[in-house]
């Protein structure tokens, strides 16, 4: 008989969609201009958070939340392509969906440090701008303002996958990242879990809290001034 079993804990669930929806924040916030640069500086400092946050998470967090469970090898790669068209969903993250994971949270974490160095030359700056020097300022806003095209494009990739397990393959991956359970005869106790390590996650969201207000608020280096 099939049975419903918990595979993503909630600090994952929680952290993909507040990953999500602070990323459409900052698109947003960055095409409504120079009136809102302010909250797209402080929701960049939110997705720095959230992948670091995620990082630890993947090391200490839950079964299928860690790193070593899914990271992506050519040979993984191979034999999920090699399956049969019926057979079961993976428990955890595929091999293919593994590579999206750590492609997000490079490009991500790529974006959001690039912005600490970055100025709009009329309102605001990051609060690392000029700190190592006009040439990395110079390298950092070009990462800034390239990089979101690689995001979109990763996000759309992403959709399309969805899309397709749904559609195609009749597997759906959205419910699952809501309520955090899956179904199958392929599931078990040894395959699921039955915790969400919450004080422990809530320990890691505060820690990596103070870190980013200490990077961005306490340890910003005092602007020199030229004469």
């Amino acid at each position: 008989m099939s049975q419903s079993k918990l595979v993503w804990d909630l600090p994952l669930r929680l952290f993909h969609w507040s990953f999500a929806a602070t990323i459409i924040g900052c698109w947003i916030t960055n095409e409504l201009g120079n009136d809102y640069i302010d909250l797209h500086m402080q929701l960049g400092y939110v997705a720095l958070g959230l992948v670091i946050f995620r990082v630890i998470w993947g090391i200490v967090g839950t079964k299928h939340a860690r790193f070593a469970s899914f990271f992506p090898t050519p040979n993984s790669i191979k034999a999920y392509l090699s399956l049969p068209k019926d057979a079961p969903p993976a428990i955890g993250h595929n091999p293919l969906g593994s590579l999206m994971v750590f492609a997000m949270l490079a490009l991500v974490l790529a974006q959001a440090v690039s912005g600490l160095f970055v100025d709009d030359d009329v309102f605001s700056s990051g609060p690392y701008y000029n700190a190592l020097g006009g040439d990395v300022d110079k390298v950092m806003a070009f990462i800034h303002h390239n990089l979101f095209d690689f995001i979109i494009a990763a996000i759309a990739l992403h959709i399309a996958a969805v899309l397709f397990y749904q559609f195609g393959k009749k597997h759906s991956l959205v419910p699952p990242m809501i309520h955090g359970k899956k179904s199958g005869e392929h599931l078990n106790d040894d395959n699921t879990i039955i915790s969400s390590k919450l004080i422990l996650a809530l320990i890691i969201a505060a820690a990596t809290a103070a870190f980013v207000y200490w990077l961005v608020v306490l340890n910003v280096p005092e602007p020199e001034m030229y004469y």
